[in-house]
């Protein structure tokens, strides 16, 4: 049970890098429209949508990507303590 800890903690850890990636890539022209930035786009847009239905952006600032990150490591917590308290 040790691997599926480690497989579901490394999934959440790569998708919470996915998400810096993507969010990183706003701030370069052209980015998102590169395969790359389109193939993030596809993985990262459906869940940051569910956020900002919920959390409005400030002016020009989009603060759901905080929200969604923080959710995110909520989640590994969870997982974790999860598998702690049924004794893997």
């Amino acid at each position: 049970m040790g691997q599926i800890l480690g497989l579901i903690n490394g999934v959440i850890t790569i998708y919470s890098y996915a998400l810096i990636v993507y969010i990183l890539m706003s701030w370069f022209p052209g980015a998102r429209e590169s395969q790359f930035g389109m193939f993030l786009g596809r993985i990262c847009e459906p869940y940051l949508e569910q956020f900002r239905k919920i959390i409005p952006p400030i002016g020009m600032i989009d603060i759901s990507p905080i929200a969604a990150i923080f959710v995110l490591h909520l989640a590994r917590i969870g997982v974790l303590e999860l598998f702690r308290m049924i004794g893997w």
